[in-house]
C-alpha cells in the first residue's frame, strides 16, 4: 500500500480495508519516513512499513512474513520511531499489569524486543502454540489487531 494515491490516501484505505476485512494484512510501501505517516499507518492497521528503496529480497522476505503474520518495519524507520516514542512521556508499565498476566508481559516484551513466535518459545522455555495463545490474548485484551501495534503500547509503556 503506498501512502499517497489519488483519492483516499493510503493511511484511510488502510483502515477502511482492515475495517471490513480484518484478516487482510497490509504492507505499506512507500517514500516517507517522517513519523506521523508511520505512526498513522500502524494505527490504521498496517502490519509493516517499509521504504520503496528497500532492497527487493528484503521485500519479499516482508511480504511474506507479512502473510504469515509477522511485522516488519525498515530499519532506518524503526530508529526514529523508538526515539520518537522514548522522547515522549512514557505511561507505567503498571497499566498494562493490571490488563495482563504475567506471561502475557513477558510475551509482550520480546514481542516489542522484535523476537517471532519460535523465539520466544525459545526464551521462555514454551511450545510455539502456547505463545501464539498468548499472543492472541494480548492482541485481545489491548484491543489491536497485530503485533506491531502491541509492540507500540510495549515501548510507549516503557518496556
Amino acid at each position: 500500500m503506498d501512502l499517497k494515491m489519488p483519492g483516499v490516501n493510503g493511511i484511510e484505505a488502510t483502515r477502511r480495508i482492515r475495517a471490513k476485512f480484518p484478516e487482510i494484512k497490509i504492507l505499506v510501501l512507500t517514500t516517507y519516513d517522517e513519523d506521523e505517516w508511520v505512526f498513522d499507518a500502524i494505527r490504521a492497521g498496517a502490519s509493516g512499513y517499509l521504504l520503496k528503496d528497500t532492497p527487493r529480497q528484503k521485500i519479499v522476505e516482508a511480504i511474506r512474513g507479512t502473510m504469515e503474520g509477522k511485522s516488519f518495519v525498515d530499519p532506518a524507520v524503526a530508529g526514529k520511531m523508538m526515539a520518537q516514542i522514548s522522547s515522549n512521556q512514557k505511561q507505567p508499565v503498571s497499566v498494562l499489569a493490571e490488563k495482563l498476566t504475567e506471561r502475557e508481559l513477558d510475551v509482550l516484551r520480546l514481542i516489542a524486543k522484535g523476537f517471532n513466535n519460535a523465539d520466544i518459545a525459545a526464551q521462555l522455555h514454551l511450545s510455539e502454540g502456547t505463545v501464539r495463545n498468548h499472543v492472541s490474548a494480548i492482541l485481545e485484551k489491548l484491543g489491536v489487531s497485530d503485533r506491531t501495534q502491541a509492540a507500540v503500547i510495549a515501548i510507549q509503556h516503557g518496556m
